[in-house]
């Protein structure tokens, strides 16, 4: 993928709000099929998204736009960064600009406080505690680095020593997230959680 490190387009002017001007920057992942889009404002408050599908957008009038350019797979949104995963088909050099301007024209009457149908904090609270408390050790470790990256991991199910978790945003089809980070995350949890955990990637359904 012939890609620059980094672009960046802006909005021209002030909105009627007074809000600054858009600027989106967009900056490589270790997947070539995810990119970031990181924006100057805030495009979520609190918590991440990952939508895989319009359908799971919501209220995000933003994704559900996104969603709208071709060979989008998957978006994902932490703090000021949409990370957009693409069909492997798709080049980016057909659809970075249109996304890039989709950000730029809808960011200001975007809500960052907008409501997800399943958010993160939600999922949490439901857990059983063993993947609360392996969550806690994902959280200080692993965790920070992966949505640097503009991905996340979610824990899926923990028993007899076997930890499924599932992948999201960048790291969702990054062919090193099946083999280093996941050597990584297996050998932090056997320090820190337990000597004989195994750690493999939940099947896809």
């Amino acid at each position: 993928m012939q890609q620059t490190e980094e672009t960046t387009a802006s909005a021209p002017e002030h909105d009627s709000a007074g809000l600054p001007p858009v600027d989106v920057y967009v900056d490589m992942t270790p997947n070539p099929n995810a990119l970031k889009f990181i924006v100057n404002i805030p495009v979520k408050n609190s918590g991440n998204s990952t939508y895989r599908s319009p359908t799971e957008c919501g209220e995000n009038k933003l994704a559900r736009e996104i969603f709208t350019v071709r060979g989008v797979d998957q978006l994902h949104i932490f703090e000021n960064i949409i990370t957009v995963s693409k069909f492997s088909y798709q080049d980016w050099s057909e659809i970075e600009d249109q996304i890039v301007a989709i950000i730029t024209k809808m960011m200001p009457e975007h809500d960052a406080d907008y409501f997800d149908p399943d958010p993160e904090e939600e999922r949490r609270r439901n857990l059983p505690q063993d993947l609360k408390d392996i969550e806690a050790v994902l959280d200080k470790t692993i965790r920070p680095g992966l949505q640097g990256d503009g991905g996340d991991i979610q824990t899926v199910k923990y028993e007899n020593n076997v930890l499924l978790v599932k992948y999201q945003g960048a790291c969702g089809t990054c062919p090193s997230s099946s083999t280093g980070t996941l050597e990584a995350i297996r050998a932090i949890l056997r320090d820190e959680y337990n000597p004989d955990i195994e750690v493999y990637i939940a099947p896809e359904f």
